[in-house]
C-alpha cells in the first residue's frame, strides 16, 4: 500500500478528555492502517474539565507523530490548574458570552496562530500530502486554511458541529455574525473536501453558501471503536435494581431535570420498583440539588469523571442508557458522539431528543425508546416500558448491521478515501 502523510490540526486531543477528542483521536489511530501517516499538531498542557492520559495508549506502536504547542488561550494560561471544576451554568454562560464578544471565531485563536507556526516548520522539512482539521474550534480551520493557501497542500475540513449558527453561538452584534460567516466562507473556498457528521449540517452549509463550488459535502458520521469494548467484562451479578446510565456532561439546554421529574413520577406510580440512576462525567452541584429536591438522592450514583475505558465498562454493565439533547437553536444539527458509543454496547437506549440527525439514528437503532427532550410524561412512560422489559428479560435487540456502520475503522477508511480524493488520487 502506498504511504501518504496527513498533517492534522487538533486542539481537542488526548490527554484532554470528554467526547470532543474522540473523533479525531480515533481517526488518527486507524489512518495508518489505510496508508496514511498522521502528524498531529495539538495543544500542550491545558486547564480543562477532564483529562484522560489512558487514551494516549491508542497511539502506542503506531506510526503517529505528535507535536504540542501552546498559545495564550485561556486554557493554556491556566495550565497549572490542571483539571478544573466546571462552574455553575450561569457563570459558564456568562464567560462564554464574554469570550464570544472579544474573540472571533473563538478563544483558541492564540493557540491556532502557534499551531500554524509549528505546522509551517513541519512542512518545511517533511513532505505532506494533505491537511486535515476538525472543528470546533474554528480558529483551527482558519490556521489550516492559511497553511493550505501558502503551500498548495490540499485541505480537508471536518465539521463536528456547525460554525455559523452553531447551537451554542452568541453574536452580540450583527457585525459578529457577519464576521463569523465571512471567515467560514473564506475557509470553505479553499477546502478541497468538506466532511460533516450528519445530513442536517450538510444541508445547512449548502443552503448558507449556495454559490460555493462544493465537490459535494461528504457525510462521515460519529462512531464507536469496537476495540474499546473488547476488555473482559467486569464481574457482575444481576442487580435487584434497574440500572439506567448517562455518560457525559450537562450544559446549556442539555439538562437532567426532565429525567429527574420523570423518575420521581415513575417511582410515585410504581412504589414497588427498584431503579438506580448512574452518571459518569460531570453532574454539577445544581443538578444534584434538583435530584435531592425530588427525593432521588438515594438512587443517584455520581461516578464523577471516569477514564474512557471505565466509562465503557459502566455502560456495558448497565441495563439501559439514557441520551438527552435539548430543544436549543439548530438542535437538529447536533451529532453527539455519545449516542454512537451507546450503539456500540447494544444496550437499550432511552433517547430524549429533538427532531434531527440524532433522533433519526436512534429510530433506526432498533432498541430505543424515543421521546421529546422535555416531555416528562413520555419519558415516564418510556422508563416504565424499559423497566418492565428488563424485569421480564424481554429487552429489545439492536440492529447489528446498522450498528456496524459506525465502526471507527469503517469510518476512517472513508476518511482515507476523501484524503486521497483531495489529492486527485482516484
Amino acid at each position: 500500500m502506498e504511504q501518504h502523510t496527513v498533517l492534522v490540526f487538533a486542539y481537542y486531543f488526548p490527554p484532554m478528555g470528554l467526547s470532543g477528542v474522540q473523533r479525531v483521536s480515533k481517526f488518527v489511530k486507524y489512518l495508518p492502517e489505510q496508508g496514511w501517516r498522521p502528524i498531529v499538531v495539538t495543544t500542550g498542557p491545558t486547564a480543562y474539565y477532564a483529562h484522560d492520559a489512558s487514551m494516549l495508549e491508542d497511539f502506542e506502536g503506531r506510526p503517529i507523530e505528535i507535536h504540542r504547542t501552546s498559545g495564550k488561550d485561556p486554557n493554556s494560561l491556566l495550565k497549572d490548574a490542571g483539571t478544573i471544576k466546571m462552574p455553575r451554568e450561569f457563570v459558564r454562560k456568562f464567560l462564554n458570552r464574554v469570550s464570544s464578544t472579544f474573540f472571533v471565531p473563538d478563544n483558541k485563536r492564540s493557540w491556532a496562530k502557534q499551531a500554524l507556526i509549528t505546522a509551517r516548520e513541519i512542512v518545511a522539512t517533511t513532505h505532506v500530502d494533505a491537511i486535515f482539521v476538525s472543528g470546533p474550534p474554528f480558529s483551527a480551520m482558519m490556521a489550516a486554511s492559511a497553511l493550505s493557501q501558502e503551500t498548495g497542500i490540499p485541505l480537508v475540513v471536518d465539521y463536528r458541529d456547525l460554525w455559523y449558527g452553531n447551537q451554542f453561538s452568541f453574536y452580540p452584534t450583527p457585525w459578529h455574525a457577519h464576521l463569523h460567516k465571512t471567515l467560514e466562507y473564506d475557509v470553505l473556498t479553499h477546502a478541497a473536501k468538506v466532511i460533516v457528521t450528519n445530513r442536517r449540517i450538510k444541508e445547512r452549509l449548502i443552503n448558507t453558501y449556495p454559490h460555493l463550488p462544493f465537490d459535494d459535502v461528504v457525510i462521515i458520521s460519529q462512531g464507536f471503536d469496537p476495540e474499546d469494548f473488547r476488555r473482559p467484562m467486569p464481574a457482575t451479578t444481576r442487580s435487584q435494581a434497574f440500572k439506567l446510565t448517562y455518560a457525559g456532561i450537562f450544559y446549556e439546554f442539555v439538562t437532567p431535570k426532565y429525567m429527574f421529574k420523570a423518575v420521581a413520577q415513575f417511582l410515585k406510580d410504581r412504589p414497588d420498583a427498584s431503579l438506580e440512576l448512574h452518571f459518569a462525567g460531570l453532574l454539577r452541584d445544581e443538578h444534584a440539588k434538583t435530584a435531592r429536591s425530588l427525593g432521588l438522592e438515594s438512587i443517584v450514583h455520581d461516578h464523577g469523571y471516569c477514564s474512557h475505558a471505565d466509562t465503557i465498562d459502566l455502560l456495558r454493565t448497565s441495563d439501559a442508557l439514557w441520551m438527552m439533547v435539548g430543544n436549543g437553536k439548530n438542535a437538529d444539527t447536533v451529532s453527539s458522539g455519545k449516542l454512537y458509543e451507546y450503539f456500540g454496547t447494544g444496550k437499550p437506549v432511552l433517547a430524549s431528543l429533538p427532531h434531527g440527525s440524532l433522533r433519526q439514528a436512534a429510530e433506526r437503532y432498533g432498541a430505543a425508546q424515543i421521546t421529546d427532550p422535555t416531555d416528562v410524561n413520555a419519558i415516564t412512560k418510556s422508563i416504565a416500558t424499559m423497566y418492565d422489559q428488563w424485569r421480564t428479560n424481554s429487552q429489545p435487540k439492536a440492529d447489528a448491521a446498522f450498528v456496524r456502520t459506525f465502526d471507527r475503522r469503517v469510518l476512517t477508511s472513508e476518511l482515507a478515501k476523501q484524503l486521497a480524493h483531495s489529492m486527485n488520487l482516484h
